[in-house]
């Protein structure tokens, strides 16, 4: 401050306005018409020098320059936050604390593991459960499937035993405990825990002796039949969910494993899209089967919007590159032709679209004979635009050696960011530039025979001695530019017969 005081009296005359005195402690600083309507006038903005043109009190010049620097902060605050809306972007593209938003992650329809996203709600036909309970029951959890499994055999025993203690209960048995002359429905049943002991050994079979049913009860002899087989019922068919459950191939799925990204790029100069699979097990899928789907939402030119739309995606069924020799892992390969659902997609709009695509790898398991199936699939992000499998194989002493290590590494290579169709457009016209400069070269060769044919007739006719000229060389240069020269020579023969 003390600066700007001893700055300020020095100013040069150029900057400073004639002011009039109007009285003691008042002063009027006369502005310029530009400043007239305005009625501030910055002098300079280092000295924070504020003229109006309004009568008023001179402030202390400390207060000036107080007030000004306040104004400079409020300023320089001001200038920082509009630079900083503007590096930031539209309002609407923040987040909630200012922070960029990222691109919405596209909700998967399979997860990478196989998984299948899907929830089935609202369902009013339920019943339709218990039609097929056995695969109710091989589908459910193993917590749920052991409950079951445990409650199977503790009702059925409790039931039956329940039965035998009425049976002896209103036989009077368990009056006649101690009475040697009566003969018991079931020997040694003196309670409903001795029932329930005799139902466990009658259905489990296991006959420790000390229990038996005697020949005096026929209603025992009959309960004692339907125990046995609805026993056998019930251990054929849990035991049955519990072997299917435990010998599902679904585990086999796991050492089927698919490279985390895709990619596209060319193979013998055509756009493919592929992606990698491999088999970790010794023993082999037998029968190995790809498939592949391209899921995404459309609308119809009537206006109907398809959620989730499948597309089949062609991983070679019309060659029959479908069915793999899974031994070592193999690069599956889509050719982008124009049947393929990426035939207008560039390097641009792939970074644009929403799209996931799902990979089916189907096949028999060697060892069970059970059909196993793997699932995988990939999004529009996850699919790499210019980049090629890293090689995995080497030669060893007497064997192939297998390095996953490399299973899912990529490198990327030259390829064009034009879509397919651009691309093949672009060969189109390239092979039709190279059709039309050959064959207005080969329209030239009749005008250049004729006049060499011509030019021996003038000169004898007009009596003028000497060799006959001839033309060579211009069809043998064209034969061995184009490598045609059996094409040209034909090309030429039919259309100097033709003009003769």
């Amino acid at each position: 401050m003390a600066l700007e005081n001893s700055v300020f009296p020095s100013r040069p005359d150029t900057l400073t306005l004639p002011v009039e005195d109007k009285g003691e402690g008042e002063e009027v600083e006369v502005a310029t018409e530009a400043t007239a309507s305005t009625g501030v006038f910055n002098l300079s903005e280092e000295l924070g020098h504020v003229v109006t043109t309004e009568t008023a009190p001179s402030p202390p010049p400390l207060a000036k320059v107080r007030r000004s620097f306040q104004a400079k902060l409020a300023e320089r605050e001001a200038n920082a936050n509009q630079t900083r809306k503007k590096v930031q972007g539209p309002e609407e593209k923040r987040g909630r604390f200012g922070w960029g938003k990222s691109r919405r992650k596209r909700q998967r329809y399979v997860e990478k593991n196989g998984r299948c996203n899907v929830q089935h709600g609202n369902m009013q036909e339920t019943y339709r459960y218990l039609t097929d309970i056995f695969t109710t029951l091989v589908d459910l959890n193993w917590r749920c499937s052991l409950f079951v499994f445990v409650m199977a055999y503790a009702v059925t025993w409790l039931f039956f035993g329940a039965i035998w203690y009425l049976i002896a209960y209103c036989r009077g048995d368990l009056d006649h405990l101690e009475d040697e002359n009566w003969t018991p429905c079931v020997n040694n049943v003196n309670g409903f825990i001795s029932a329930f002991l005799f139902s466990i050994e009658t259905e489990t079979t296991i006959g420790y002796g000390h229990r038996v049913i005697t020949d005096q009860c026929p209603v025992g002899t009959m309960l004692l039949l339907l125990q046995a087989i609805l026993g056998s019922m019930v251990n054929a068919f849990m035991v049955g969910c519990m072997f299917v459950k435990i010998s599902q191939p679904n585990k086999r799925a796991e050492t089927l494993v698919f490279s985390k990204h895709a990619v596209i790029s060319l193979r013998d100069d055509k756009l493919c899209l592929m992606f990698r699979v491999g088999d970790l097990r010794s023993s082999h899928i037998v029968g190995a089967n790809m498939r592949a789907k391209l899921i995404k939402s459309k609308q119809t030119q009537e206006g109907e919007f398809i959620p989730l739309d499948q597309t089949d995606i062609s991983v070679g069924f019309e060659t029959g590159d479908d069915r793999l020799f899974l031994v070592s892992p193999l690069v599956i390969s889509h050719e982008i032709d124009a049947h393929s659902p990426f035939w207008d997609m560039s390097q641009a709009q792939l970074e644009k679209e929403d799209f996931e695509i799902v990979v089916i790898l189907e096949g028999m398991v060697e060892a069970t004979g059970m059909t196993c199936q793997a699932r995988s699939s990939y999004l529009g992000e996850e699919v790499l635009w210019g980049h090629r499998f890293s090689p995995m194989m080497s030669l060893a002493e007497g064997f192939f050696d297998i390095d996953y290590g490399a299973f899912h590494h990529t490198f990327e290579v030259d390829t064009p960011s034009c879509s397919a169709r651009e691309l093949s457009l672009a060969a189109a016209r390239l092979d039709a530039h190279l059709y039309w400069s050959i064959s207005s070269r080969l329209d030239e060769e009749p005008t250049l025979t004729n006049q060499a044919s011509k030019q021996p007739d003038s000169g004898s006719a007009n009596g003028k001695g000497g060799e006959p000229t001839f033309i060579v060389g211009e069809m043998t240069d064209i034969q061995e530019q184009t490598g045609m020269g059996e094409l040209n020579g034909s090309v030429a023969t039919d259309q100097s017969e033709s003009e003769a």
